[in-house]
Parts: C-alpha cells; structure tokens; sequence
C-alpha cells in the first residue's frame, strides 16, 4: 500500500508541511525532509520550483526564485532526495507545474519518483481530463498518486470526477485566491468545508492555502482530514534557518 494510503487510514488530524526544494540553501533539501519528520510531520510536500508558479503567493514565490538562483534543477532534486528513504519514513510527494516534468519526460519522471521513493504529485496546472486520458496509467504503473485541487468554485460534477479518479486524498483549496498565510477563517469558508464534507466523497481532504497557526489549523481541519502548510512555514525558514523546525511544528499543533 502506498505510504500516502497508509498514513490516511490513521486516525488523527493530519499535518502537511510544503517547502520548496533547494530553499533557503541549495543543500538544505534533505535537512529539512528530516527535520519535519523528527519534529512529527505526517506528510511532506518537495515543491519543485519553477520560474512562472501561477497558483503561489508571493512568499513561494520569491522561495522559488532563490531556489533556482541558488542552483535548482529537476535532476539535482532527484539527486539529493536518492538515499532519502534511508532516513525517511513519511509520505513525501513532489509539487510541481508540468512544464519542468514534461521537460523532463513523464514517464522518466514518473520512474525516478518511483525510484527515489517519492509516493505522490500534485501538479496543479495539468487539468484532471488530460491526466485521465494520457498520463493517469503511466502514475499507476510507477505506483504515484495524483493529487488534484478543488477550490470553492469548482462544480459538483467536476468535484464527482475528480473523486472518480482519485486515489489517495483531494487538496481542498481554502479560497480562489493564491497561496499565503491568513488570520483565520470566515463563514464562507467554513460553509465550503462542510458543504464539501456532506458529500461523502471517497477521498479524504486536505486543506490548504491560508493555514499558519494553530487556530487557523483547527479550523481547516474541523470537517476535513488534515491541512497543508507552505507560506508561513517557508517565513519560518527564512527567519530561523532549517535548525528550528520543531518549534513551528509545536506551534501549529498545540
């Protein structure tokens, strides 16, 4: 069973921390996938970054920006993360847009995920009909799961086929909005929560977008299975280095 199904069927609120890889040092990838295990992280995901992140505020951003002038590549990624199943147990998965993995080749991509032990993607710019139709029996082969986003935009129908085909969680995006931490969350949002919860999807969720601390964790992960973190925590490494990563985690899980 993949690690990403594994961790699901446990029976506690998820916590999921996105960092971009080669940030804030091009060396620091592995540190820091240790370091948020050690300090009881559930999941990780390895942000590939890329010169044009659509879907990322401006603190991924400017993250992925240094990553790449610090040295960043597809290969050098995949190079730091080979002994990594070494050290790590958790699930990790790779976030990334699909240009860099086209480049790259998506069944060489999809193999070397497989071979450095990496369990799933999340690609937010590669639309789930393409995937359905080209790309979802080479993931399989290569035993990855696709993670695909809903916003609270998304219609019903679209909602339905994405849990179709799906076969780990569904990342819920807290807003229409780019990533970024916030203060908390409104009505609005927490309608959209349970609105998807009532559902009974197949597929658990998983918030993410606006999540940096504890309350804004509660909330998020009240009618879902767990949150994603990425902006606050990369704010977090700016200012304190990959040394004190434990202390973010104890802060979000009070």
């Amino acid at each position: 069973m993949n690690r990403i199904n594994k961790k699901l069927k446990e029976n506690k609120k998820l916590l999921s921390i996105y960092f971009t890889a080669g940030y804030p040092n091009l060396e620091d990838t592995t540190t820091i996938i240790q370091n948020l295990e050690q300090s009881g992280v559930d999941m990780i995901e390895v942000g590939l970054p890329f010169s044009d992140p659509l879907a990322d505020g401006p603190t991924i951003q400017a993250s992925s920006t240094q990553a790449l002038k610090n040295g960043m590549t597809t290969n050098l990624l995949f190079e730091q993360l080979k002994e990594i199943r070494n050290t790590v147990n958790i699930p990790l998965l790779i976030m990334g847009y699909f240009n860099p993995i086209l480049q790259y080749g998506v069944e060489d991509f999809c193999k070397k995920c497989n071979e450095v032990g990496i369990d799933g993607l999340i690609i937010p710019d590669l639309p789930v009909d393409v995937y359905n139709e080209q790309y979802k029996a080479t993931f399989e082969k290569h035993g990855l799961i696709n993670v695909f986003l809903i916003t609270p935009q998304t219609s019903l129908e679209r909602i339905n086929f994405i849990d179709s085909i799906s076969n780990g969680f569904i990342y819920m995006v807290s807003s229409a909005s780019v990533t970024g931490s916030q203060s908390g969350f409104g009505k609005e949002q927490t309608n959209y929560f349970k609105r998807i919860a009532d559902m009974n999807l197949n597929n658990p969720q998983i918030v993410g977008f606006g999540i940096s601390n504890n309350e804004t964790f509660k909330q998020a992960t009240q009618h879902t299975k767990g949150a994603i973190i990425g902006s606050a925590f990369i704010k977090h490494l700016s200012n304190e280095g990959v040394n004190r990563i434990d202390s973010f985690v104890k802060s979000i899980r009070l």
